[in-house]
């Protein structure tokens, strides 16, 4: 158990100011605008910034992401992957890949380096190859979580990446007494993960909490 006394857990101000540490783009603030328009919330400026770290770790060609949005993670994404990698993203609201694809326009990203799909997450993903991937990114139904990192776990290989933002749920996962569906799909997630020997598992503190587990 970390000794708080020495080991102080950062003020708001140290928190918000990691978390805003890159800049962004004006791109990426218009899609923050407009995700508020449409009722989506994208990514946590310090989410997207670690994200791209960890795509270009590993060199990231082939990368599956649940929940499209405006496209703020798809772009983070993208800057980190292989110059030549290719990014699936699926969202079921058409409006929001709309929206999107004019980010990943003003962004300058070539049409040839990602592919949209409307559709239910759990339809299409057993349509994508086995073990083809290097990074799964999960951002969308909470209580649907177990089920796309079932399906995570075929389209990874060995190596690869899975990422699930939204871990911390508000501060709910944390706290016992928090019971709702979502809270609780997500508190048995980040266990059942912790748990898994398969994995290698970090719960970073950025944004709402992004879970990460590299397979072995």
């Amino acid at each position: 158990m970390t000794d708080p006394a020495t080991n102080p857990a950062p003020s708001a101000e140290s928190y918000a100011f990691a978390n805003d540490y890159v800049a962004e783009e004006e791109y990426l603030l218009r899609a923050r605008e407009r995700a508020a328009e449409l009722g989506c919330a994208p990514v946590a400026p310090g989410t997207g910034a670690l994200l791209r770290f960890v795509a270009r770790s590993v060199n990231a060609s082939h990368v599956v992401e649940i929940g499209t949005g405006t496209g703020v993670s798809t772009v983070y994404l993208l800057d980190g992957m292989a110059e030549d990698g290719v990014l699936t993203s699926i969202d079921i609201e058409v409006e929001n890949q709309r929206a999107a694809k004019e980010t990943l326009t003003a962004a300058e990203i070539p049409a040839g380096r990602f592919r949209l799909i409307a559709g239910r997450a759990l339809e299409v993903l057993p349509r994508l190859t086995d073990h083809a991937y290097d990074m799964v990114v999960i951002d969308a139904d909470k209580s649907e979580y177990s089920l796309y990192f079932e399906q995570a776990l075929r389209l990874l290989r060995s190596g690869g990446i899975i990422a699930f933002d939204n871990a911390l749920w508000r501060d709910r996962v944390a706290d016992p007494a928090q019971r709702d569906e979502e809270t609780v799909a997500l508190r048995d997630l980040v266990t059942m993960i912790r748990g898994h020997e398969g994995l290698t598992p970090v719960l970073a503190p950025v944004g709402d909490g992004l879970l990460l587990a590299v397979v072995e």
